[in-house]
């Protein structure tokens, strides 16, 4: 695994690093997921489990920023275990990392209250967006399950709200469903995190949405992007 560590968190530059609880049963890639969250100076691993009984009691005792969770784990499955996190430590944002794709897993994990995820052998890179997300209050889905969850999530707006879009609006959302976060939105369009923070409030009131997956999800349906 490779790392740019100049990639963005948003975070403020006084901020403190992330504080963050890897779970994950296979060594080899709770090394590298170890290794390459080190590498980026807002990232810190405070701990670390291999199985979700573990990774519960970690996070109670250490209460993390941010949990990396895999859904294949022993005694207690990832879904589980994000559930439980959530329910004792709310302001915990959870990432799924993991190999498992079907509707039923990716919806259960959604519903537990993981706030990404994402798909095992994708870049760093990709981690790091759907990290980003969550720290900015935003939902994130792996570009490569997003069409297989379309017909579980919200029903689409009204076409008449879809329509209010403006060109720049439109912009912003074909980034969003491409799976970019706000700060990477923002470099690609050459506009401060701020302004797409707007952009993405104002699409979300207008196609009556209440996060970014819902967004993205009336973008596909009605053929926005």
């Amino acid at each position: 695994m490779s790392l740019d560590t100049r990639y963005p968190l948003n975070l403020p530059a006084n901020a403190p690093p992330l504080r963050v609880l890897i779970v994950e049963d296979d060594p080899m890639m709770q090394l590298g997921l170890e290794q390459s969250l080190m590498a980026h100076p807002q990232l810190e691993i405070v701990g670390q489990a291999e199985d979700g009984y573990l990774g519960v009691q970690a996070a109670l005792q250490l209460k993390p920023d941010l949990v990396v969770m895999d859904i294949g784990l022993p005694r207690l499955d990832g879904i589980a275990a994000t559930q439980q996190i959530k329910a004792a430590l709310p302001a915990t944002h959870v990432v799924m990392l993991t190999s498992h794709q079907t509707e039923t897993e990716i919806i259960a994990a959604l519903s537990s209250g993981a706030d990404a995820y994402c798909i095992k052998g994708a870049s760093v890179e990709r981690l790091l967006s759907a990290i980003a997300a969550a720290v900015d209050g935003a939902a994130y889905l792996d570009p490569q399950i997003a069409r297989r969850v379309i017909d579980n999530l919200k029903p689409p707006a009204p076409t008449s709200n879809n329509a209010n879009l403006s060109a720049r609006e439109l912009e912003v959302l074909k980034l969003m469903v491409d799976g970019l976060s706000n700060p990477e939105i923002a470099e690609k369009l050459y506009l401060s995190p701020n302004t797409i923070k707007t952009h993405v409030r104002g699409i979300m009131n207008k196609l009556a949405v209440d996060d970014r997956v819902q967004a993205a999800v009336v973008a596909l349906r009605s053929g926005l992007v």
